[in-house]
């Protein structure tokens, strides 16, 4: 557990119930912000070790925030700028906790904990309809790499990677 400005967060497993209510809460607000869910295929088992991480931010016991990583079946494959990249899942965090930095020390986390399992770059996929987000990621270092995944062709996808240098 990680003290995080009055928060903090514990691995958990993705299929835990305590994650499920803040997943149905992303894909609502997917559905205002795209019109419809995200339907990018994943399972429980690749947020678990090895395979990746999922992480939940508490407040006050309260689960507030989450997000996690999964190895990038694609950077084996050449498909992604970097080898051993991990891919960031399901960053949410809940309306009433937002602007508290809890996504950037949530962020800060998977990323070492992605470097700590030997990870050398993390990539992701976010939406135009999402600038928080973009603006989030494009300060914490992310820079735009080539299309990948589920929407690798949409052209309301932003896709980002960054090094995870020591």
């Amino acid at each position: 557990m990680l003290p995080s400005s009055g928060a903090e967060l514990r691995q958990v497993r993705y299929a835990d119930a305590v994650v499920q209510p803040l997943v149905a809460r992303l894909q609502a607000e997917y559905v205002v912000r795209y019109g419809g869910q995200d339907d990018t295929p994943l399972s429980t088992a690749e947020f678990s070790a090895p395979a990746g991480v999922y992480l939940v931010a508490y407040r006050d016991g309260v689960a507030v925030a989450m997000g996690g990583w999964r190895r990038h079946v694609e950077s084996r494959s050449g498909q992604v700028p970097w080898q051993r990249a991990v891919e960031l899942k399901r960053m949410y965090v809940a309306p009433e906790a937002r602007g508290q930095g809890l996504a950037r020390r949530l962020l800060a986390e998977l990323e070492r904990l992605a470097r700590t399992d030997g990870a050398v770059a993390m990539v992701l996929e976010t939406g135009r309809a999402q600038p928080e987000a973009i603006a989030l990621y494009r300060s914490a270092g992310y820079d735009d790499i080539p299309g990948f995944g589920h929407y690798c062709a949409s052209e309301q996808s932003v896709h980002l990677g960054k090094p995870l240098d020591a």
